[in-house]
């Protein structure tokens, strides 16, 4: 079989290269001989027949409202693939759009799908830097954060806890948002690039569902060797030391 990785608007959203996720979770697939390809969906007419995992990379304010329409055109099968288990990676204004609305700095607001719970904020000033986080499910994930709004009312579990970095905001000490396999992240980059075992743990629910093994390759070992003091450079700048 071929899986399928579908990256959701990614002319509009891809500002920190996060519609590149995408391209990892195919890699790291033929790298353990299976076949994959990332389809680009613009609008409901670009979807394929199967999708294994979707991608849904980070925007900014001058183009929310062209992105929040396309999406819209998707809204149904969003809601259909997150009840079914289908890999939803969203980052930044991706995640965002996915919530029950995104506040602007002069106070409009923007709709949101309603896909995730919770709503994005503005804040007084914009956060940029490294990010840290400790997560239950997926262990420490590195990134660097660029947002202006803060996360809050969000009723499902974070994707983790902040060691570095403000994450949701609000003194929350939460990073992102999960419900299921929806996974709403600030970690821009692309993250499954520096941190690939949170990428393996999404393509092995892939093949969980398709019913097939997955065991990365030879070559992903060879990268996540870079990954791994790429990882390093950035907890040191961070001040974090990690419990080993």
């Amino acid at each position: 079989m071929t899986f399928t990785i579908a990256t959701l608007a990614p002319s509009l959203l891809n500002t920190n290269g996060d519609a590149q996720n995408a391209n990892v979770l195919a890699q790291r697939l033929r790298w353990a001989a299976h076949d994959a390809r990332v389809v680009a969906v613009e609008d409901v007419a670009d979807l394929p027949d199967r999708v294994d995992a979707v991608v849904i990379g980070s925007g900014n304010d001058s183009t929310l409202d062209a992105a929040r329409a396309k999406l819209l055109t998707l809204h149904d099968l969003l809601r259909r693939w997150g009840t079914e288990g289908v890999p939803i990676l969203a980052v930044g204004t991706g995640w965002e759009l996915l919530s029950w609305g995104v506040e602007r700095a002069d106070g409009s607001v923007v709709e949101g799908l309603g896909v995730l719970p919770g709503r994005a904020v503005a804040r007084s000033s914009r956060v940029i830097g490294d990010l840290v986080v400790r997560s239950p499910r997926f262990g420490h994930l590195v990134g660097f954060e660029n947002h202006a709004r803060d996360y809050v009312q969000a009723e499902a579990s974070p994707l983790g806890r902040t060691l570095a970095g403000d994450g949701n905001g609000r003194e929350s000490g939460q990073e992102g948002v999960v419900m299921g396999w929806v996974l709403g992240t600030h970690l821009h980059g692309p993250v499954l690039a520096k941190n690939p075992g949170f990428a393996d743990a999404i393509i092995a629910e892939m093949a969980a569902r398709a019913g097939v093994d997955y065991t990365p390759g030879e070559q992903a070992g060879v990268v996540d060797g870079y990954a791994a003091s790429a990882r390093e450079a950035q907890l040191r700048g961070a001040g974090v030391t990690l419990d080993r």
